[in-house]
């Protein structure tokens, strides 16, 4: 062993020095257990069972959950009064998902409510106002149910308070949904004694934040050393599990705030404490992966043609139309499914191998199990394929060179996206015969049926510029209607149409009236491009430097602010035509240009 050491050093003293740092980290690593009052973070992804659906960021950042210290672990698994105060509100009010496999906590506390009510009239009232509104506030999907009152857990004070930490048009779209069950959850728990039930079962609550650290903990380690990334301290990003054990126990809730990427899930009572790691997993992996992917997002333009290939793929929306969170997804499946459990039991080299028969048939034994493992992974990959994620083969191609090169993802996620042969994998994604239903997936938002203008930002996506301005300017038409929202679709089909003045009002238009910081902070960024293109590098400076300041906190939206900072935006302009006015000048005879450099993504 010494002497293999010394060798592999020699070839590859990078990796070698992970290696020994993440040996290292294995006795220093931190995952605290944590019993925490405090609720909230950034803005939004919220989403259901085993979902994640991104909402605007807030343009003033919120107080977030259990502030973790300077230097401390980026890793951290916690309890949340809040969130507890929300789930025992469900579960007196017919919340009874997966209650006979619950922690035996969950049925401890029910019983204590039950008996709190059954002793007070008071209490018996304030619990008949709760439910009450609970029955009318219930969504036709369980999981979206769910949902929405977790997301707004995530924004409370620790009680007795239990007020959002942001303003209400800060808070996530399905918790402004619920938001008026505060005063009536606080008056239900005066009544009940709420606070003093939480006390007595801490104990119970941190016998399983211990029950759960370890898995994790070796979770986090093992995917790290796959990736051969190290496990850092605290730097501005963090991974946080929530246990509450009121909860379902089938049931994953994950959601991503800015830099915050926070899972709340549930014990079982049998196994005592176990919980969904893959399901964990899948969100530690985007919390490890999505920076590789994003910091290389200003390179992704040349990989547009490939959503033309998944058009009729069982996606959501965002997957068909953002080129980054469709590699994000289909590198993360590739990475499943070369660590997956294969179902088989692999050969152990027995003690003591003298004989050379003896020898040889454990080297064919060895080499069957790795055949059919490999089977099995590729039948993975072939399912994932055929359910949309087109790039799952190529990842795990791409991921099979780099445990034979020994090198980290780090490393080598610039040859994955620079050395894709585009026009192959999308000609091998238009011969995919895709299932009819996708995949039950962490990350995958509820389905739903695109209206209004979220049909118009599809229509533009397929080039449908008629219809989309159609659906915009009936928008507009409506008093009611999102006009700030209608004026960036029509911003955005103007440049397309090579109408750059009409442009620039839609997009003055957006400013003024919108609130939502990723369609101002894109604004800005359209305003910029047509700036440098009209040769007034003072106002596209302006411009790019207010979209930082909209704060968006997406890394696409960053990576182009910042792009434009750098250097002037170019376009090739038409030759041999002279524009009626140059405030109309057109930018390119096909259009191309306009479609290729103003296609950020479309708002969440």
């Amino acid at each position: 062993m010494p002497f293999l050491a010394k060798s592999f050093h020699r070839r590859h003293p990078a990796f070698f020095s992970l290696c020994l740092l993440t040996l290292a980290t294995l006795s220093a690593l931190a995952i605290p257990a944590k019993a925490q009052s405090s609720s909230s973070s950034s803005s939004s992804e919220a989403a259901p069972d085993a979902t994640v659906s991104k909402e605007p960021v807030p343009t003033k950042a919120p107080p977030r959950i259990a502030q973790p210290e300077a230097g401390g672990s980026a890793i951290t698994l916690e309890t949340s009064e809040p969130l507890f105060y929300l789930a025992v509100a469900l579960n007196t009010c017919g919340y009874d998902a997966d209650l006979a496999n619950s922690s035996p906590v969950r049925l401890k506390i029910r019983d204590e409510i039950n008996a709190e009510v059954a002793a007070s009239e008071k209490a018996r009232t304030s619990r008949d106002a709760l439910c009450a509104y609970v029955r009318e506030h219930t969504l036709n999907d369980a999981s979206l149910n769910l949902a929405q009152y977790i997301s707004l857990a995530l924004y409370l004070s620790p009680p007795p308070s239990l007020t959002p930490t942001v303003d209400e048009t800060d808070l996530p779209p399905d918790s402004t949904q619920v938001v008026n069950i505060l005063p009536l959850l606080r008056t239900f728990a005066d009544d009940i004694h709420l606070h003093a039930i939480w006390v007595e079962h801490r104990p119970e609550y941190e016998e399983l934040t211990k029950l759960v650290h370890d898995p994790l903990t070796k979770t986090v380690l093992n995917t790290n050393i796959y990736l051969r990334l190290p496990v850092s301290s605290y730097d501005g990003r963090r991974f946080l599990v929530l246990l509450e054990p009121m909860l379902a126990p089938s049931t994953t809730n994950a959601r991503i705030y800015a830099n915050d990427y926070i899972v709340a899930t549930s014990p079982a009572g049998d196994p005592l404490g176990a919980v969904h790691m893959d399901d964990i997993r899948h969100i530690y992996l985007h919390y490890e992966i999505e920076p590789l992917v994003y910091s290389r997002a200003t390179a992704m333009e040349r990989l547009q043609p490939l959503l033309k290939g998944v058009q009729d793929a069982p996606l959501e929306y965002v997957y068909k139309t953002e080129i980054v969170p469709l590699i994000t997804e289909c590198l993360i499946k590739a990475v499943e499914a070369h660590t997956m459990d294969v179902g088989l039991t692999k050969p152990v080299r027995p003690a003591g191998i003298r004989e050379r028969i003896d020898l040889e048939h454990y080297d064919a034994e060895v080499s069957a199990y790795a055949r059919q493992a490999e089977a099995n992974r590729r039948k993975a990959v072939d399912l994932s394929m055929r359910q949309g994620w087109v790039l799952t083969e190529y990842f795990y191609n791409k991921i099979g060179e780099m445990e034979k090169e020994n090198v980290s993802l780090k490393d080598d996620m610039g040859e994955m996206v620079y050395g894709m042969d585009v026009d192959r994998e999308r000609h091998h994604a238009q011969q995919i015969a895709f299932l009819p239903a996708g995949s039950r997936d962490v990350l995958r938002r509820a389905p739903q049926q695109l209206t209004g203008l979220q049909l118009a930002e599809e229509k533009i996506f397929k080039g449908d510029l008629a219809g989309a301005s159609d659906i915009a300017n009936k928008t507009l038409a409506d008093p009611n209607g999102d006009h700030a929202q209608a004026h960036y679709v029509l911003a955005r089909v103007n440049l397309m149409q090579r109408q750059p003045g009409a442009a620039i009002d839609d997009f003055q238009d957006v400013l003024d009236s919108s609130k939502d910081p990723r369609t101002l902070a894109w604004s800005h960024i359209y305003l910029g491009r047509l700036y440098d293109i009209k040769d007034d590098r003072k106002k596209a400076l302006a411009e790019y430097q207010a979209a930082l300041t909209v704060r968006d906190a997406q890394p696409d939206t960053r990576a182009a602010a910042e792009k434009g900072l750098k250097e002037p935006f170019t376009a090739p302009k038409v030759a041999h035509e002279e524009p009626a006015d140059k405030d109309d000048e057109p930018l390119d005879p096909s259009g191309k240009a306009e479609k290729d450099a103003y296609r950020p993504p479309p708002p969440h």
